[in-house]
């Protein structure tokens, strides 16, 4: 009977990677089976439009019990994907790894290695980061905003290789809103949370699955799933934007008296230009307003995150 709780379970949200999913399942086969420890490799399709379903299937049939297939009806995001293989795995030991093989599943002794010592959340920082510059860059700036939202120090938040006990992952599926940050939810039940270097390598098959929108739209996940200062903070904004009109208004004043009406007429386009900062500074207020209203509007909603069509590869 297998021992549950030094089980390792490596979850994998899977999107149109049929280029990558036979060396995927390989190394990570070969790698878990040096761990000496029982292990299931969990592969959630995420609506895939290639023939990722098929292969995920026929890996699951050849490894039956190890390999467990979660098939998803459609596209949900990564995240809700993750949440599905979380749903399946039973291990005591929850890896997360993303499909491109740009980390290498060789990590997982790694991650594994310190949930033994006791750490609740593995998080990894990539080393020689391949990525080009723009994504690199948004990177940073997010972590660093995660940093001070959460007063969590840890690097680099969007590596989807971590790991998660049993623990962990019971708690983050006990929280119902659909717009969450993996990571960063994670680390609001951990006790003891570290980071380990990891390499990272340049995608050889396929693009990226997270196009510019996708990012923009991940980044408001974060930023509304982990505080809601950016709702203070209009306030103060706001307070500040009025402080100046009247500080220029009374300058405007005092400038007419001194100067004369002439010297007034010549001032209609500044004016403007004040009114157009105005407006679009209401007009962002009204957009994050709008962002986390959303949000609730979704959540109120309480429909599932996913739906699972069919899970292959089970024990019977």
């Amino acid at each position: 009977m297998i021992n549950e709780t030094n089980m390792v379970s490596v979850v994998i949200p899977v999107f149109n990677e049929q280029g990558n999913l036979d060396e995927l399942i390989r190394r990570c086969l070969t790698t878990c089976d040096t761990l000496e420890l029982p292990y299931e490799l969990i592969l959630i399709d995420d609506g895939s439009r290639d023939r990722s379903v098929e292969m995920i299937t026929a890996a699951a049939e050849a490894h039956r019990g190890k390999v467990i297939g979660v098939l998803l009806n459609r596209n949900y995001g990564q995240h809700a994907a993750v949440m599905a293989g979380f749903a399946q795995a039973r291990g005591g030991f929850v890896v997360t790894l993303d499909a491109d093989l740009q980390n290498p599943p060789e990590e997982i002794i790694h991650i594994v290695a310190k949930m033994q010592e006791g750490y609740d959340v593995v998080g990894t920082v990539r080393q020689n980061r391949q990525d080009s510059f723009l994504r690199r860059m948004p990177s940073k700036i997010v972590n660093w905003i995660v940093q001070k939202s959460t007063g969590v120090l840890m690097h680099d938040y969007g590596c989807m290789l971590r790991g998660y006990t049993r623990e962990i992952v019971q708690a983050m599926l006990q929280c119902p809103e659909r717009s969450t940050f993996i990571p960063v939810l994670a680390n609001a039940f951990a006790h003891k949370v570290i980071e380990i270097p990891v390499g990272h390598s340049e995608r050889l098959i396929g693009d990226s699955k997270y196009s510019f929108w996708k990012l923009i739209n991940l980044q408001f996940d974060l930023l509304t799933s982990i505080t809601t200062f950016p709702l203070r903070l209009l306030s103060v904004i706001g307070g500040v934007i009025s402080a100046f009109g009247i500080g220029l208004g009374l300058l405007i004043l005092i400038l007419r008296v001194v100067w004369g009406s002439e010297w007034a007429a010549q001032g209609v386009f500044t004016l403007f230009a004040i009114l157009f900062v105005l407006i679009g500074a209401q007009f962002i207020g009204l957009g994050l307003l709008g962002e986390y209203i959303g949000r609730i509007y979704q959540d109120v909603r309480d429909r599932p995150r996913y739906f699972v069509r069919s899970v292959v590869g089970l024990d019977s």
